[in-house]
């Protein structure tokens, strides 16, 4: 035994002894890291697809939401318009009902005069004339009333 002791503590026992403790170390926590890293990467993988999933799945009904509340909104917009249109209406319905205004309109509109007035109207020279060139407009065929159209349109942008 005394043999056996000896060898227990000799430098070169302990050093091989304390070089096979130091590998088996390492290559336990490398093994170790290569199982961590491979679990990490499955786990890693699983929540990309379930969150990939998710956004699928959440995407439409998110797209669906946007446009409903822009639409939402474009109504009430036209709900806005329309009660301002319904308010400026109330409001000609109530001058109509006033006979000095409806007698203004009737004047103007109808060139109605009162007994004892005498009426003019007054014609414009340039409606006189554009109302030959109408004439002329009847008497040609059709596609050259379009390309004189398309020509005045261009004469009118210089």
């Amino acid at each position: 035994m005394a043999v056996k002791d000896r060898d227990r503590f000799s430098t070169a026992t302990r050093l091989r002894l304390l070089g096979e403790q130091t590998a088996a170390r390492v290559y336990r926590s490398q093994t170790k890291r290569q199982a961590r890293r491979s679990r990490l990467t499955g786990r890693a993988a699983l929540l990309a697809l379930v969150l990939c999933s998710m956004i699928v799945a959440l995407a439409y009904p998110m797209r669906q939401y946007v446009s409903q509340r822009a639409q939402i909104s474009d109504l009430r917009r036209q709900q806005e318009q329309a009660a301002k249109r319904v308010e400026q209406l109330r409001d000609l319905k109530a001058r109509w009902q006033d006979d000095s205004y409806a007698e203004q309109q009737i004047r103007l509109r109808l060139h109605y005069v009162m007994p004892g007035e005498t009426g003019y109207i007054v014609v414009d020279p340039g409606t006189a004339k554009q109302t030959r060139a109408d004439l002329r407009a009847a008497q040609r065929p059709w596609y050259a009333n379009i390309w004189d159209g398309v020509d005045k349109s261009d004469a009118s942008d210089q």
